[in-house]
């Protein structure tokens, strides 16, 4: 969506009611990241009952838990070429409907497979929407804010996980019994129901109208989120243009879009090589091994941390540019990991570990958790943006997947280890962004092909 594009060029009253739409629409499709979050952290609040409730061992609750896990990396992988055939808001209505019925069949099950049914569903809305969620919004947010507004993805992602943990402790203190963590999981649903209603009120993508071939319904589109018919027609004739180059029928390739690829690659797998999730997973064991005190509370203030930065991120990813906030990131997230794998040897007291960790959080949010999903939706041509951004989200997944589940392990070897090979990543990915990652802040959506080809 050009720049240049101002309200002057609209009616007052019809640029009030586009930029409500463009408004809707961008908040509608970040939903679908307070339900990630939500539904991913959850669990957290009912191990011990479902451990009770199913004879659960060690090794079948990490089963459990993890159920949702490999569900969205089924998800994220198998959504990418749908949601470029049928559209990312189209495929988002089919996943707000697994989110709904995976939180009341979680709920309502009492045999242990089933509830790993309804969990693995969940993750497949999980994955699924950290595709198309973050691409829908792209493709029609403007160049000067498509980070911050892409960015709320990552945020409401953020805001999910302290409901979920809010959500819980509210339910416990209200529920007594048995029923407690049937509510706490079907609560889930309700957030999926809203999701799913909303979906019907907002537009299609114009881009992915444009690639169909619709050009009347992506004109509609372009002026239902406010712009001008002049500025429309201008916009969907640099659309054309971009498919002179990309056809629509294009394929995802190594040989033709190895660059965006391996961007796509790198962001996700630096993302998780950070170690942000093992450390959430475990947060309170990490506390309780390093000797602190009141692990509950301590994990309350990252939470806190986590937010406020997220925040900070999203305030600075249009103003200093995804590459530089991945740098700063970086070196920033180096220092903390190695002071937090200073505690955890022995070479450094214990109260390091929560200003070590605070700070590994603050960096983290205000670079990887805000760049990520901004990165791999912007980095492809509009015809294979769903199956690259698919190629960049299952790479997240898988990585978490494995991570958390070494991580355990690591600490049971070593407790530093885990520590100090995630500061020494974090030192592989500023030389790797320093070098190889271009800058995307600004840049017409329209014209990323040419400039990732260019380089």
């Amino acid at each position: 969506m050009p720049d240049h594009i101002h309200a002057s060029t609209l009616p007052e009253g019809r640029h009030r009611a586009g930029g409500a739409t463009l408004a809707a629409a961008i908040g509608t499709a970040a939903l679908a990241g307070l339900l990630f979050g939500f539904d991913t952290a959850v669990i957290a609040g009912v191990t011990g009952d479902l451990t009770d409730l199913f004879r659960l061992t060690p090794e079948t609750l990490g089963i459990t838990v993890s159920a949702a896990l490999w569900g969205t990396l089924v998800g994220a992988l198998g959504t990418g070429k749908p949601g470029d055939a049928l559209g990312s808001r189209n495929c988002l209505r089919v996943l707000a409907a697994f989110y709904f019925i995976a939180g009341l069949g979680c709920a309502l099950v009492s045999a242990w497979v089933p509830f790993l049914a309804f969990r693995f569903v969940c993750g497949l809305a999980i994955g699924g929407s950290s595709v198309l969620a973050p691409v829908y919004i792209a493709e029609i947010a403007p160049p000067r804010r498509r980070g911050l507004l892409v960015g709320l993805f990552q945020l409401m992602i953020v805001i999910g996980i302290l409901v979920a943990y809010l959500s819980n402790a509210v339910i416990a203190g209200l529920v007594e019994g048995d029923a407690a963590w049937r509510w706490k999981l079907g609560v889930t649903a309700a957030p999926a129901l809203l999701f799913f209603v909303l979906l019907f009120a907002i537009p299609n993508s114009p881009r992915w109208l444009m690639v169909k071939g619709r050009r009347e319904e992506a004109a509609a589109a372009l002026a239902r989120i406010g712009m001008s018919a002049p500025a429309a027609a201008a916009e969907l004739a640099g659309v054309e243009r971009a498919l002179e180059r990309d056809p629509p029928d294009e394929k995802l390739s190594w040989r033709r879009h190895r660059r965006p690829i391996m961007l796509a690659i790198l962001v996700a797998m630096f993302n998780q090589l950070a170690g942000i999730n093992a450390v959430l997973y475990y947060l309170n064991d990490i506390f309780a091994r390093a000797g602190s005190l009141s692990p509950d509370r301590q994990a309350v203030l990252i939470g806190v941390a986590n937010l406020v930065f997220t925040l900070v991120g999203m305030a600075l990813i249009d103003r200093l540019g995804r590459k530089t906030l991945l740098l700063i990131g970086a070196a920033g997230m180096t220092l903390c990991l190695g002071t937090a794998a200073g505690v955890m040897f022995d070479l450094l007291r214990s109260p390091w570990m929560l200003p070590a960790l605070a700070g590994f959080i603050a960096f983290f949010a205000t670079s990887q958790g805000a760049v990520i999903w901004v990165y791999i939706s912007e980095v492809f041509p509009t015809p294979v943006r769903g199956r690259g951004s698919a190629l960049g989200a299952s790479t997240h997944w898988l990585m978490n997947a494995l991570i958390a589940g070494v991580f355990p392990v690591l600490v049971a070897w070593s407790p530093g280890a885990p520590f100090a090979i995630f500061a020494a990543a974090m030192v592989v990915q500023f030389i790797v962004v320093a070098t190889f990652f271009p800058e995307t802040r600004g840049v017409d959506l329209d014209d990323m092909a040419q400039r990732m080809e260019r380089r």
